[in-house]
């Protein structure tokens, strides 16, 4: 009965090790892809971003305005363009009404 407590014991002594070497050889990689990537501060929180997508700029823009009813099928990709940049428009105009500074971008993609 010994003799098979004392092998489960060295069995877990060496798989323990084992594991203590895998955390350390995890953190070398960790350490390194740290450096590689240039991160500076790890405890810095994420900067959060907000991305608005309008689901339908054609009907949008159609149901607003009577020249992109005749546009929106001839040049769809400039009135989507247009109703964007209309939404980013009245988006800032609400946020300086209530004093909330932002930057606001338009990305394409």
């Amino acid at each position: 009965m010994t003799t098979v407590l004392v092998i489960v014991s060295l069995f877990l002594a060496f798989f323990s090790g084992f594991l203590c070497w895998q955390v350390l050889e995890q953190r070398k990689l960790i350490a390194h892809m740290m450096e590689t990537d240039n991160i500076a501060n790890p405890e810095q929180d994420p900067e959060f971003v907000l991305t608005l997508r309008v689901l339908d700029p054609i009907a949008i823009a159609k149901r607003e305005s009577r020249s992109a009813r005749v546009l929106a099928d001839r040049l769809p990709v400039m009135v989507r363009k247009m109703v964007y940049q209309e939404v980013m428009k009245e988006l800032e105009s609400e946020l300086v009404e209530r004093e909330i500074d932002v930057e606001m971008h338009i990305e394409y993609r």
